[in-house]
């Protein structure tokens, strides 16, 4: 099933459009690695699917139904849940406050849920979230995300702030969520080789433009194709 679909998308700011006819398809349980260099749009991209900026123009739906513009409420509530890169986590809280804080009525997942991707935390529930160093910081805030239930899972820029050798890490473990609960991702990342190590599927965004977009195993057979893309030359 497709869990997200826009046609024509334009997203900017003040009825600019810095991200022009943006289409994409992503079907459940899928990863599309969104890459480019840095001022593409892909964080304004991201933005608009949740709803937090207003789209200029396109459609947008999630799980087949239309999703209203500008209306985060309305798009989480359908399925679909942003991380954002500076990860928005209540630093005086405790780690178990920060996760509980995104459950809605009706969900079912629970925290232990939650934790059986990421083990790590369990000993770290009673610290303050400010405590944690960057890589949990990361892995509380993908943990709040999960407990949302998401149908559609957006991260942006995983690896801010991080060491490499953290990035190995916590990548498999967004693969393991899209693969175990049927979640689609779109995940903003920088490390271009380890991202598309886990992806399905990989876009190269530049100049607000879709440059490049190609099977995973296809464009790391060939990374001079996407470094061509980054330059504004694939093709």
């Amino acid at each position: 099933m497709t869990a997200l679909a826009s046609v024509g998308l334009d997203a900017g700011y003040g009825g600019t459009a810095v991200v022009r006819k943006f289409d994409l398809e992503l079907q459940e349980g899928e990863i599309l690695a969104l890459l480019g260099p840095n001022g593409a749009g892909k964080t304004t991209i991201l933005l608009t699917l949740a709803g937090l900026l207003p789209r200029i123009g396109g459609q947008l739906e999630i799980l087949g139904e239309h999703a209203p513009s500008g209306d985060p409420v309305a798009v989480t509530r359908r399925g679909l849940v942003l991380v954002p890169d500076d990860r928005a986590l209540f630093r005086g809280l405790t780690c178990r406050e920060n996760i509980e804080l995104g459950r809605r009525r009706g969900i079912k997942t629970t925290v232990d849920d939650v934790l059986e991707f990421f083990p790590g935390l369990r000993n770290r529930l009673d610290l303050r979230a400010g405590s944690l160093s960057g890589g949990e910081q990361q892995m509380l805030a993908m943990a709040r995300g999960l407990i949302q239930e998401p149908r559609v899972l957006l991260v942006d820029e995983l690896s801010m702030g991080l060491a490499p050798i953290i990035v190995e890490q916590l990548l498999p473990i967004v693969q393991r969520v899209a693969k175990d609960t049927g979640t689609a991702v779109v995940l903003v990342e920088q490390h271009v080789r380890l991202a598309l190590g886990i992806a399905d599927r990989g876009m190269v965004l530049v100049h607000g433009d879709i440059a490049l977009e190609a099977p995973s195993q296809e464009l790391l057979s060939d990374l001079s194709v996407v470094e061509a893309a980054y330059l504004g030359v694939a093709g």
